[in-house]
């Protein structure tokens, strides 16, 4: 693939991902790729999933009717106002409550997680659309906004990336890489601010991985149970940049 539909890719993805409903120029695009239609809908069914969490079922407002003042009156007897139903109250908090938590979420992007290596595999499991088998890789442009030269630096004789973006892990923004193994996707994320003194063995559902302490930082590396990992950890060490 050329250098121009893979700029075109990458234009469509962060399109349809600002705008779900697919009303913007070059929208079409997805016609004709396959791998751009599957993208638009993971995203579409996202954002569909946080339409119906959203959505909130509050009751109409009840205002007591006020009785007639007469001008000799000194005090106004109200008639007591209706009580929201328990289920209404119901419903408003638990929809604050939700929204508290989304919001919280996409400020932190962190859970509760036992552990570094608990988090990491969890991570993978909400972006699967990184998995893909492909031979686009990301443009420069975009590999050079998610992965500062301070951080890493690849030779051409790097694996092929083929997906880059800037997630958070720890409650740490950091490069999420993906490259292309002997048996599939291998995800590789570049932790600088992350030091762990040991060695961390990962052990997900049909993945195999480890979380390698380097320069002060570390950087994991998952792939498929099939997958040498060895090789491609030298490679990435190689090309981490940061220092103690």
């Amino acid at each position: 693939m050329n250098r121009t539909s893979v700029m075109q890719c990458e234009e469509y993805r962060e399109a349809i991902a600002a705008d779900p409903s697919g009303s913007f120029d070059g929208a079409s695009h997805a016609a004709g790729c396959a791998d751009c239609a599957a993208f638009r809908g993971e995203i579409q069914a996202l954002d569909a999933r946080i339409e119906r969490a959203l959505a909130l079922n509050v009751p109409a407002l009840q205002i007591p009717d006020l009785p007639e003042l007469e001008a000799s009156d000194n005090v106004v007897s109200l008639k007591p106002a209706r009580r929201l139903s328990t289920p209404g109250w119901l419903a408003i908090a638990a929809s604050v409550a939700l929204v508290a938590f989304l919001g919280a979420r996409m400020l932190t992007g962190t859970n509760d997680y036992p552990s570094l290596a608990d988090e990491i595999l969890a991570h993978l499991d909400h972006e699967p659309r990184a998995l893909r088998v492909t031979d686009t890789p990301v443009s420069e442009r975009r590999l050079a906004r998610v992965v500062r030269g301070d951080v890493a630096s690849f030779d051409e004789d790097f694996p092929l990336i083929t997906y880059a973006q800037s997630c958070v892990i720890h409650g740490k923004t950091i490069p999420h890489l993906v490259i292309q193994g002997e048996h599939g996707p291998v995800t590789i994320l570049l932790m600088p601010d992350e030091k762990i003194d040991n060695a961390v063995q990962l052990d997900g559902k049909g993945v195999n991985g480890v979380i390698l302490p380097v320069e002060g930082g570390s950087v994991a590396i998952i792939g498929e149970r099939e997958e040498q990992l060895i090789p491609i950890r030298d490679r990435v060490v190689d090309s981490v940049e940061w220092e103690t």
